[in-house]
């Protein structure tokens, strides 16, 4: 790891410690008397948790960490433009300008060497 972290990457691991936090809530929620869906709350609270060690791997300059959370923004990319095709363009759009932003700022001139 070279240098100091860029605002970008800090900006990318935040994000994704929130989302992975969102999705453990969420997931509680959904195992808990009156949830809707026990399978659903399980799996978002796996997801939940590794996406927090994925962005601790990211505050750490983990390059494995930062391979893993541009597949995922690919994928939600992917999906974006898959919805977008059924005709909810906008929602498609606003879906994809997240995960696109993330990417640009996680492959930098700048987050390439603190990554390296």
């Amino acid at each position: 790891m070279a240098g100091e972290r860029p605002g970008g990457v800090t900006l990318v691991a935040v994000l994704a410690w929130i989302s992975g936090a969102l999705q453990i809530i969420t997931g509680v929620i959904q195992i808990l008397p009156g949830g809707q869906n026990f399978g659903a709350g399980v799996w978002g609270i796996i997801l939940g948790i590794v996406t927090i060690i994925v962005s601790l791997g990211l505050f750490r300059g983990s390059n494995a960490a930062r391979i893993i959370v541009t597949i995922i923004f690919v994928i939600n990319i992917a999906t974006a433009i898959w919805l977008m095709t059924l005709g909810a363009f906008w929602s498609g759009l606003f879906a994809a300008l997240f995960p696109l932003i993330g990417l640009i700022l996680l492959w930098t001139k700048r987050a390439n060497a603190f990554f390296s």
